[in-house]
């Protein structure tokens, strides 16, 4: 079957899918997009987290024909995701960084980055959703989302780092 679904902001098709093939393999084998991570295969650790229609999902347990007709947002388009949402601009640093991922680099919050793009994406939901989390908003957010490397406190550091200037730069358009 043919799926034809939004990309990152770019409309994209993928041919021949088979019914089982889940959007994971979709994003990383045929669109080269390897940034959602393959690793449990079964929604238990969020490495593949991506958003569907906004909404965080494990892309292992998508089917690939489920995303028909609807947007994608991987790691790889928070940065374009974020502008376009916000009107905001790159955060700076290394390159065209979504706010979310110039805050993880910031407060350290990246080891080995296996984890790291399931994170980002699960906390650029939460931040869009409720710009002023509280710790247990940040802990339920990306309670989907294991890490083996960190001990968890860097990553928080960095959603409420996130948070913080989130919040900074709405008040400034205020």
């Amino acid at each position: 079957m043919r799926v034809t679904f939004t990309v990152n902001g770019r409309r994209h098709e993928a041919d021949d899918v088979w019914e089982g093939e889940s959007l994971l393999y979709v994003l990383r084998e045929r669109m080269g997009l390897p940034g959602s991570k393959n690793a449990c295969e079964q929604g238990e650790c969020g490495s593949c987290t991506v958003r569907l229609d906004g909404e965080s999902v494990c892309a292992c347990l998508v089917a690939a024909g489920q995303a028909e007709g609807r947007e994608v947002v991987t790691v790889e388009g928070l940065a374009e995701y974020a502008r376009e949402r916000d009107g905001s601009a790159p955060a700076g640093g290394s390159g065209d960084l979504a706010p979310v991922q110039q805050a993880f680099i910031d407060a350290g919050a990246v080891q080995c980055g296996f984890c790291t793009p399931g994170l980002l994406v699960a906390a650029d939901e939460l931040i869009e959703r409720n710009p002023q989390p509280s710790d247990a908003d940040i802990r339920e957010a990306l309670s989907g989302n294991l890490c083996r490397c960190t001990g968890y406190e860097k990553i928080m550091d960095a959603v409420r780092l996130a948070a913080a200037r989130a919040d900074d730069s709405a008040q400034e358009v205020v």
